[in-house]
Parts: structure tokens; C-alpha cells; sequence
């Protein structure tokens, strides 16, 4: 087995969990935001719709620079793009992984903002710690924002207590 296959099942395991996520958020609440210190929900869901396109970076480059290459992707101000870039970055990113090979995914990849580094792991390090988990990480963020919102929240590995209660 490459190593890239197991990879690329489990981001679209994953996927399709993070779309029945973004799937929920309401578009009239946008700009909302648990805390001043927090993301607004719009911002949030385009964050997790961006997250998987960094693998076309990741795999296809040996590093990022931030101080050269690095351009913030643009808001997202409304549900349906934040769907539709979820779907682009999640496509790009499943081409760019499923072409991915051992030599590559066990090689050096670097994270630097000009002379200084952030990282430099192997690019399946990358992959699992600022992609996959990343990716889970702000999902879980976005279930708390909706319960907040009193909005059911789908159950990711089983039924959540929202699909229980039907």
C-alpha cells in the first residue's frame, strides 16, 4: 500500500462529516461570533473550506514562504461560496494527494515567514498535523458555534444528540 491511500481515504471520510457541517451554518448569521477574540461564523466555515486546498501547495512545493507567496484567500460573505470553495479545495486537494508519492510524502517540507522557520516536518507529518487535524480541529470549533446558535449539529462519527432526538 502507498502511503498516500490511506491518506486520501481519510480526508474523504472526514469531507463528507465537515460538509454536513458547513451544510448548517446560517447564511443570516454570518458575521456573528462567539467572543470578540473569535472568528465570525462566516469567517470560520471559509476557513475550514480553504484548509484543504493547502495540499496542492504542500505536496507540489517543498516549502511556504509567507513573506513571498502567501496571499489571504478572500472573505467569503455568503454560504454558498463557502460551499463552493469547500468543494474546489477538497477536489484540488484530493487530486494533488492521490498523486502524491512516498518519496514525496517523506520528504522535507518547510513553513517560514522569510528567514524564519516555523516547521520543517516530513509532508505526511503536514498533511496529518496542519491539514487533517486542522481541518477536525475547526470543525469542532464550528459544532460549538452552532449549538450556540441552537442549531442542530450532525453527528460526526456516529449520531450527534440532535440526530437522536430526531
Amino acid at each position: 500500500m502507498l502511503l498516500n491511500e490511506p491518506l486520501v481515504e481519510e480526508l474523504l471520510h472526514e469531507a463528507a462529516g465537515t460538509r454536513k457541517m458547513l451544510e448548517m451554518i446560517p447564511y443570516e448569521k454570518l458575521g456573528w461570533q462567539p467572543h470578540e477574540k473569535s472568528m465570525t461564523l462566516g469567517r470560520l466555515g471559509a476557513h475550514i473550506a480553504e484548509i484543504a486546498g493547502w495540499l496542492v501547495q504542500t505536496i507540489k512545493q517543498d516549502e511556504l514562504d509567507f513573506a513571498s507567496e502567501y496571499a489571504a484567500p478572500q472573505p467569503l460573505e455568503e454560504r454558498d461560496a463557502i460551499m463552493k470553495a469547500f468543494d474546489e479545495n477538497m477536489q484540488n486537494g484530493v487530486a494533488a494527494l492521490s498523486e502524491a508519492t512516498d518519496e514525496n510524502l517523506t520528504g522535507a517540507w518547510t513553513l517560514r515567514n522569510g528567514e524564519e522557520i516555523y516547521l520543517r516536518m516530513q509532508r505526511i507529518g503536514v498533511v496529518r498535523g496542519l491539514v487533517l487535524n486542522h481541518i477536525v480541529h475547526h470543525r469542532g470549533q464550528l459544532s460549538v458555534y452552532l449549538r450556540l446558535l441552537d442549531i442542530p449539529v450532525p453527528g460526526m462519527y456516529g449520531p450527534s444528540a440532535d440526530d437522536m432526538m430526531g
